[in-house]
């Protein structure tokens, strides 16, 4: 079994541009230890909508636990790099939390083998995965760790430094458009990227974001 440091690794190598946006926080629970019993066999599942590598387009999987990690393995295939942006915290042994990590550090361990195998062009457009879970904060109990996060401007490049690759289409593939999301890709669009959606049976199709009140 590979150590925690070993995997972030795989994930962040040196040599990638996009590596500075892979979150630690995740990695830090991979060890020895780590309840793999728990979780069913990892495999990775067919993307319907969309067949071929874009070098003009991004991705971002906001999608429930480790769904994104697998995904973000099948559009490895066709050539975009995953980068998880994953920031949720675990709870202390003995406790609950609102949000189970445990399957994302799991899936990580797991894909970085099959990632590790993987050839990229230097410059491959990034798909970024995180949780679609992470927004849980209905904490019905004192005793429940909250460990909701959300994802924040910084978690991403900059429409600039994504226009600067060459890249000016951004796809969200969800079962709907979060508060955090929407705040973002907002800005984004209105600095020239264009915002695409998608539930993942469909073609992405563009929209236009509102600009709507939301406090982290």
């Amino acid at each position: 079994m590979k150590t925690n440091k070993e995997v972030y690794k795989i994930w962040a190598p040196e040599n990638i541009i996009w590596s500075g946006w892979v979150r630690p926080v995740p990695f830090i629970g991979i060890n020895e230890n780590l309840r793999v019993q728990e979780y069913e066999e990892f495999s990775i599942p067919e993307v319907l909508y969309i067949k071929e590598y874009q070098n003009d387009t991004a991705i971002i999987l906001d999608l429930p636990g480790s769904s994104a990690i697998k995904e973000g393995l099948a559009l490895a295939k066709l050539g975009y790099r995953p980068i998880p942006i994953y920031n949720g915290t675990d709870e202390q042994e003995g406790s609950s939390c609102l949000v189970d990590n445990h399957g994302i550090e799991y899936s990580l361990m797991l894909a970085a083998d099959v990632l590790d195998q993987m050839d990229f062009k230097s410059d491959a457009a990034p798909v970024f995965l995180t949780d679609s879970n992470r927004m849980n904060s209905q904490k019905m109990s004192v005793k429940i760790f909250d460990n909701s996060w959300d994802v924040y401007s910084q978690d991403l490049p900059t429409p600039e430094y994504l226009k600067s690759h060459g890249i000016d289409k951004v796809i969200i593939r969800s079962d709907m458009i979060r508060k955090d999301i929407n705040k973002i890709f907002y800005k984004f669009q209105k600095e020239g990227i264009k915002i695409y959606f998608t539930e993942g049976y469909e073609e992405p199709k563009i929209i236009k974001l509102k600009n709507i009140r939301y406090k982290n």
